[in-house]
């Protein structure tokens, strides 16, 4: 094995921290972020303060390991040489476009990885890849801000698209916006130019314009989204039934498409009358995509293989992206209240999901060892993560930063070794998901006029009582 016997213990005791650090240093290596950096900025420069040291210290507080940028600063105040001031003021100054390439660079790397450890996620749709597409706006921060002060209304640092592969389960791109109000359609003049060719986009209504719709067919790409009640279209012919599906019945019909300069496009409209109400009360979702019908299609297309029921079950598969953004909030730290600044709060937002990208990847390679549908059936991110917090600080004391050093030269085969090693030392129990059950309906509660609180004891007392009493 290529780690030394300073390792021992903690490979013994916890693989899934060893693997954590080894791919950080791998993903991390502060001579690639400083690359990045100098060939991406636009404005700012560097002085003293490289922005390696800065994207390594934020991972560490938003993986938990220490709980604001202050603390992180104050333990490594030995190695880094500047002021927490200089910190926030570097912080403060990242455009949002290094913090995109620092995301694309290590899902690079990542991605590669999943693909020499061979622990891919079964395609969703093989001989196409999968994207799908979401925003996140980040949560108000506090007033801190000057600026912010005197105004009681809750300060927006920005939002998000991001991009998720279901079959890395990685983040792979990102687009960011200091404008916490501004419409996701703002930023489809930078997705569309990363669809390629037979890519296929799933996204909820909020995505469904023409715009949106025909660059992704532009770029001979394919699209399943959900219809917004604005978007202009035309019906061919009438609803014809396909089947049941998991959620519901399934209709389909043939539609025209028309852009403002006069093009056209074929595409598909699915209907999915739901057996349950979704969250919103829709008891009806409508579909469009160009995988046409076969029909329109015509024999020997690729298209005719994809039915309405297989497009109505991917749609389904956005939950995916949801569960990521889930991740981030309760497992990760990336948004901290504090950092009121733009720049700052997707700088945050973004090594956030360079964490969860590398915490995918620690699954990916527990995956290949133990296999896809026990890992994605019974492990969970949470004690994953907590696993991490609770090892971290004490890994890296007993292991100096030098130490960690070997895994940056490391090839992707080398890498993918040492981790399928650690995946088998695992305690897989340790991280068990426990499933919690159907929700239960909340009762109305009663308001106590004059009761401004109530005393837990004799609550439970009473009812006690009542229950006892024949």
């Amino acid at each position: 094995m290529l780690l030394g016997q300073v390792f021992e213990r903690f490979v013994k005791e916890s693989p899934v921290s060893v693997m954590v650090r080894g791919l950080l240093e791998k993903a991390l290596c502060p001579q690639t972020l400083d690359e990045l950096f100098e060939r991406s900025a636009k404005t700012q420069y560097t002085r003293e303060l490289l922005f390696s040291t800065v994207v390594n210290l934020m991972s560490l507080v938003v993986s938990g390991v220490h709980p604001s940028v202050h603390a992180a600063h104050q333990a490594s105040s030995e190695e880094i040489s500047v002021s927490v001031t200089s910190i926030y003021n570097k912080i403060n100054g990242i455009e949002p476009i290094i913090s995109a390439e620092l995301v694309r660079e290590v899902a690079g790397q990542m991605e590669a990885t999943i693909r020499h450890l061979n622990a891919t996620v079964p395609d969703l749709l093989p001989g196409y890849r999968v994207k799908i597409l979401d925003g996140n706006a980040i949560a108000a921060t506090e007033h801190r801000l000057k600026a912010l002060r005197d105004i009681s209304s809750a300060p927006l640092p920005g939002q998000s698209l991001v991009v998720l592969d279901p079959s890395l389960m990685l983040a792979v791109d990102v687009f960011p916006c200091e404008d916490g109000h501004a419409q996701e359609r703002s930023l489809f003049d930078e997705v569309l130019p990363t669809v390629e060719e037979d890519d296929v986009w799933i996204a909820d209504r909020n995505f469904c314009t023409l715009k949106f719709l025909f660059g992704v067919a532009t770029h001979k790409g394919y699209f399943i989204i959900r219809q917004h009640q604005t978007m202009p279209w035309q019906a061919t012919d009438d609803f014809r039934l396909v089947g049941q599906s998991d959620s519901g019945t399934v209709f389909e019909q043939n539609i025209i498409l028309s852009a403002d300069d006069g093009q056209l496009l074929k595409a598909r409209r699915v209907k999915v009358c739901l057996e349950q109400p979704n969250r919103d009360g829709d008891r009806e979702i409508f579909l469009v995509t160009n995988f046409l019908s076969d029909s329109v299609a015509g024999a020997g297309t690729r298209a005719t293989v994809i039915d309405a029921l297989l497009i109505a079950q991917l749609y389904r598969k956005r939950w995916k992206l949801e569960t990521l953004f889930q991740v981030l909030t309760e497992n990760l730290c990336c948004e901290i209240n504090t950092l009121g600044y733009p720049k700052a709060a997707l700088f945050t937002f973004c090594v956030a999901l360079v964490a969860y990208n590398v915490l995918s990847t620690v699954k990916a390679a527990l995956r290949s060892v133990h296999g896809t549908e026990k890992i994605e059936a019974e492990i969970s991110s949470y004690y994953l993560a907590d696993e991490i917090r609770g090892t971290y600080r004490g890994m890296m004391i007993a292991i100096p930063s030098e130490e960690w050093r070997v895994f940056h030269n490391m090839t992707f085969i080398e890498l993918s070794q040492i981790l399928k090693h650690l995946a088998g030392l695992a305690k897989l129990r340790a991280f068990r998901r426990h499933p919690r059950g159907p929700k239960i309906a909340q009762p109305k509660r009663t308001y106590l006029k004059n009761k401004p609180h109530v005393s837990t004891a004799k609550i439970l007392a009473q009812k006690t009582q009542n229950i006892n009493t024949p």
